[in-house]
């Protein structure tokens, strides 16, 4: 079976994987423990680490009865296909997770300006500064290289 991705309404994600799990659907919120602070105390609180994320694995014929579930909004896309995440990645995440040695951990989105790596395609292990991003296309630059690359995607 397949890993997918689910994007939930704003501050839904462990209440949308309770009901998964007692729906039958195997699903996995990943959760790190951060301190809050108020003016009056402090509080350790579990937050999910993807906000507005929920990973479920199920095979492609029952992919609909997610949707059975209140504050699922959709599956997350990527080149026109439900996004699938790896078992590998999974394990990592929860492995990682589990982890003492990490003290923090934060999940931000690639910003203009960002040096990357790339990890795939012809431009494997180049590094790139992002120039430009938009709803259809990322602008890399490939300093090492002396070119700006261009990826569309839908």
């Amino acid at each position: 079976m397949t890993w997918y991705v689910l994007y939930t309404k704003p501050k839904w994600e462990k209440k949308v994987a309770e009901k998964l799990t007692q729906n039958g659907i195997e699903c996995y919120c990943p959760l790190i423990t951060q301190v809050k602070e108020w003016s009056d105390r402090k509080k350790k609180i579990e937050v999910p680490l993807f906000n507005s994320y929920v990973f479920v694995q199920l095979p492609d014929s029952e992919r609909n009865s997610v949707f059975t579930v209140p504050g699922v909004v959709r599956y997350l896309f990527w080149l026109g296909k439900p996004a699938i995440v790896r078992d590998e990645e999974i394990n990592v995440i929860k492995t990682s997770l589990k982890s003492s040695n990490i003290s923090d951990i934060s999940v931000r989105s690639i910003q203009v300006g960002d040096r990357i790596k790339l990890d795939s395609g012809a431009f494997n292990n180049q590094d790139a500064i992002v120039q430009e991003i938009s709803n259809t296309q990322y602008i890399l630059v490939l300093e090492s290289l002396g070119c700006v690359l261009k990826i569309k995607y839908k």
